[in-house]
C-alpha cells in the first residue's frame, strides 16, 4: 500500500470541513463547535499564506483519507507541533492511523528537517497517547486542568519526539507497517 502526504488543493477544502466537523474528530480538538463555510474559508486563506503552519492531505493508495497539520513551526529552533485526523469513513479501520503517523513523522524530520516534534492530546484520549508512545513519543508534561471542556477543566498531555529518536525507531515502525499491509492484502 502506498501512502503519502501532499499539498491540499483548493477544491478539497470543503471536504476537509466535512471531515473536521465529524463529531468523533471534534471531540478531540480544542475547537469543538461545528465550523461553518465562512469560518472555514477564512481559516484556509490564513493557512495558505502562513509561514509557520503547513497542512497536508494524507493519501493511502491515491485516496485522500485524512489531514496532517504542522503548526507553530519554528525554523530557527527546528521544532513544531503536529496534529491529525482521519475522514469519518476511514476511522476505526486497521492501520490507517499508524500509516498516517509514520508519514507525518517522516515528513517532520526528513522534509521539514525538524529537531523536535511535539503534540498535545487530551488526557482522556488514551488510544492516541498510546499510539504516539509506540512511535517513540515521550510525555514531557501534563498541563493540569488546562482546557475547559464542556464546563469541566481537563488535563492536556504534552508529548514529543526528537529526530535522533525517530531515526532509531523508524525501521522498527516500517516493519510494523509492512506486517499491517501483509494482513490487509490477504484474501
Amino acid at each position: 500500500m502506498t501512502s503519502r502526504l501532499r499539498e491540499i488543493k483548493d477544491d478539497e477544502v470543503e471536504c476537509l470541513r466535512v471531515w473536521r466537523n465529524c463529531p468523533e474528530v471534534r471531540k478531540n480538538m480544542y475547537t469543538r463547535h461545528e465550523i461553518g463555510a465562512e469560518e472555514h474559508s477564512a481559516w484556509w486563506q490564513r493557512i495558505k499564506n502562513s509561514k509557520s503552519d503547513i497542512y497536508r492531505i494524507f493519501e493511502l493508495n491515491n485516496k485522500a483519507i485524512g489531514v496532517v497539520a504542522f503548526t507553530q513551526i519554528d525554523r530557527v529552533n527546528k521544532n513544531a507541533i503536529w496534529a491529525f485526523y482521519l475522514s469519518s469513513e476511514i476511522r476505526g479501520q486497521t492501520g490507517e492511523g499508524v500509516k498516517m503517523e509514520f508519514a507525518a513523522i517522516d515528513f517532520a524530520f526528513q522534509t521539514l528537517e525538524l529537531h523536535k516534534l511535539s503534540c498535545e492530546v487530551f488526557a482522556f484520549n488514551k488510544s492516541v497517547i498510546s499510539l504516539h508512545k509506540k512511535f517513540g513519543f515521550s510525555i514531557e508534561g501534563i498541563f493540569r486542568e488546562n482546557h475547559l471542556y464542556d464546563g469541566v477543566f481537563i488535563d492536556v498531555v504534552r508529548m514529543a519526539i526528537f529526530s535522533s529518536q525517530w531515526h532509531t525507531k523508524r525501521d522498527q515502525m516500517q516493519t510494523r507497517l509492512a506486517k499491517i499491509d501483509s494482513r490487509q492484502e490477504r484474501p
